[in-house]
């Protein structure tokens, strides 16, 4: 059975969704068998539950999520968490697939673990995890944060250990692609965009691993040059597309196309397709990176972060996008400046893609109520 980039292809996914403000609504109408949903941005609003790089699986009639749990930027986290939602309104926590506390003194992955993924492929489970070493010497873990791979026969685990680290090099943001002969592709980010062929079976990379395109790549938009990273790839009417995120000006998604796997590739739009832009977010960090002489308007949402996005199947049976949503501490009125203790953590968010005209498009970011009748 195949992944999301293929069971797309037949209207059926295996790869899911997110849910949870008090104001989102599934409800059937009273005539006919047309069903409403309606949802507000940020769906979680809950510190319990906050996550960066938010990845949704759907199996069964459930809704699993996945992501980096807090805390993010220091020292190591408390693992690989679980959410679960019935209906992508109300989400809860599940369980640990990978719990910190419990890991041995020695295990090598015992850090901080970023946005993982679980892909169905094969008739198993994949989780990929970014981690490294937590040490005195080394408190971000940041010399051995490389790409670990388990696999479990349940979404919710147990998942075991199948190989790791895949690359001898810094690594983060790993993700699966299966295409239709059964070749299984890695991806993942660290100064850049990589990719690979895997033999999954014994999590080990068949081809060397590359690096294709770098943030300052010749000829490319500045709106890349911050960083690169989230790469996910989906296959439509014969094109891979690949879904990346740059945290240059906030926090955008860009779009890429290849007819092969491999590349070469291009970008889709000379603009992001999806994304907040914001002047006045992280200035140190234009300056450090020579980048603060960029030219943009701000975009009108209240956020400063919307990105790392996945793809899942939403609530209509199409692809919906998911990330994170961090609010702006200094966004315009009418918005209030005080920020509620949710609302200075990341929260998931998610809205409806579209595919026209040969390439995807992603509606938002949206802050108020949506409704979508199907």
């Amino acid at each position: 059975m195949k992944n999301i980039e293929l069971l797309l292809l037949a209207g059926f996914l295996s790869i899911s969704a997110v849910g949870c403000a008090q104001n989102n609504s599934i409800s059937q109408a009273a005539t006919g068998n047309t069903n409403t949903f309606s949802y507000t941005n940020p769906i979680t609003r809950d510190t319990a539950i906050s996550m960066r790089d938010h990845f949704i699986i759907k199996v069964g009639d459930k809704w699993y999520a996945t992501g980096t749990s807090n805390p993010v930027w220091t020292g190591s986290n408390p693992g690989v968490r679980l959410l679960v939602s019935d209906d992508l309104i109300h989400w809860k926590q599940h369980s640990w697939l990978i719990e910190a506390g419990k890991l041995p003194e020695d295990c090598p992955y015992n850090g901080r673990f970023w946005a993982p993924e679980i892909h169905y492929i094969q008739g198993k489970y994949w989780l990929t995890i970014n981690s490294g070493k937590v040490t005195v010497e080394d408190p971000k873990g940041m010399s051995t944060h490389s790409v670990w791979l388990f696999s479990s026969d349940e979404v919710t685990g147990p998942y075991n250990l199948v190989n790791g680290p895949l690359t001898s090099q810094y690594n983060n943001d790993a993700t699966l692609f299966e295409d239709e002969d059964g070749q299984v592709y890695f991806y993942c980010s660290g100064n850049g965009l990589f990719q690979a062929k895997i033999d999954l079976k014994s999590g080990k990379l068949t081809t060397p691993i590359e690096k294709f395109l770098d943030k300052r790549q010749p000829g490319w938009p500045e709106w890349m040059v911050g960083g690169i990273e989230g790469p996910f790839v989906i296959k439509r009417d014969g094109t891979y597309f690949m879904f990346f995120s740059t945290w240059t000006r906030g926090y955008e998604v860009g779009l890429l196309k290849s007819e092969n796997p491999l590349g070469p590739w291009e970008l889709v739009s000379g603009q992001p397709i999806f994304g907040t832009r914001k002047k006045g977010y992280r200035p140190e960090l234009a300056v450090g990176g020579g980048y603060d002489h960029l030219i943009f308007q701000d975009t009108e949402d209240p956020y400063c972060e919307t990105g790392h996005n996945a793809l899942f199947e939403g609530p209509d049976g199409n692809i919906w996008s998911s990330c994170h949503y961090m609010m702006y501490e200094k966004r315009p009125y009418p918005y209030s400046q005080t920020l509620e203790p949710w609302e200075l953590t990341p929260q998931m968010g998610y809205e409806p893609v579209f595919y026209e005209n040969g390439r995807f498009y992603i509606s938002g970011p949206t802050w108020t109520e949506q409704i979508v009748n199907y």
